[in-house]
């Protein structure tokens, strides 16, 4: 199998992402094994698989929240760097996940949401100092989203899909280089599904990568073309959409008969 990848802006210009033959152990389970991946800066990439393959792993791989194995003939960087503060690799890598939902405060302010992301946290305690101009970039950040009249709810009154909003708002604060998507629709209604995925769009043509995981063929927007099949924690297709997302493909990868159509730019599956 063979992709021709794209070329970046720059010659000099480091990849967001390069694994390489990376091994990936949870307790005594082997979840990613000889896992080769490389994502380039402002590249639009889907990685689409069932659950349980080890989409979760490889998302927390790159927040540094696990570690590959020490191998011979393995490596793992990200904008060129083998060594990160986690801090400052979250300023650069902005996180849009379930799991960071869960551990925000449901009292806090939309706003104070945002803020938080200044500071690597989940809300805004009392030792941290608030400029001026971080609080004038998360307001810009709101209305960016359209979401400026979520600043002052709590997270407890908003809708999963006004929560998301804020999730996005805050991983967008720093303006990072690009965004990881981690399941976005999950919990969400039809018309929240479809806000989401417009506003992913959006982001997307305005020029910040965007690197969506899922299992749902449909979160997959029009300016994704690259789709990397996961399973079994390892790769098991990488290459331009239109070759990955076809049914047998896609029955193999979920282990079950799949028909797929397309309208306006998205796929769907039944």
């Amino acid at each position: 199998m063979s992709r021709k990848r794209p070329k970046p802006e720059d010659a000099a210009t480091p990849p967001l992402i390069d694994l390489r033959n990376v091994r990936v152990i949870r307790g005594t389970k082997v979840v990613l094994d000889d896992f080769s991946l490389r994502i380039e800066p402002k590249e639009h990439v889907a990685i689409l698989g069932p659950n349980g393959g080890g989409k979760s792993t490889l998302i927390k791989t790159l927040t540094r929240e696990l570690y590959p194995a020490p191998r011979k003939d393995s490596s793992m960087t990200i904008l060129g760097r083998e060594r990160w503060n986690v801090f400052e690799l979250r300023t650069l890598l902005g996180i849009v996940s379930n799991d960071l939902m869960a551990l925000c405060t449901t009292e806090a302010a939309g706003l104070d949401v945002v803020l938080s992301g200044f500071f690597s946290s989940t809300q805004v305690f009392d030792h941290h100092h608030v400029t001026p101009e971080q609080r004038l970039r998360a307001m810009e950040t709101l209305e960016r989203l359209g979401a400026e009249h979520l600043a002052e709810r709590s997270l407890d009154e908003l809708s999963s899909g006004e929560a998301k909003r804020i999730l996005i708002a805050r991983a967008l604060v720093h303006q990072p280089r690009a965004l990881v998507f981690d399941e976005p629709t999950n919990s969400l209604d039809v018309n929240a599904q479809h806000s989401l995925r417009e506003t992913m769009r959006r982001l997307a043509q305005s020029g910040i990568g965007i690197v969506l995981v899922t299992h749902h063929v449909a979160d997959i927007i029009p300016e994704i073309e690259r789709v990397v099949l996961l399973a079994g924690g390892k790769i098991v297709a990488d290459g331009n959409k239109e070759e990955m997302l076809v049914g047998p493909r896609l029955s193999r990868l979920f282990r079950f008969r799949v028909e797929i159509s397309r309208r306006d730019g998205y796929y769907h599956v039944w």
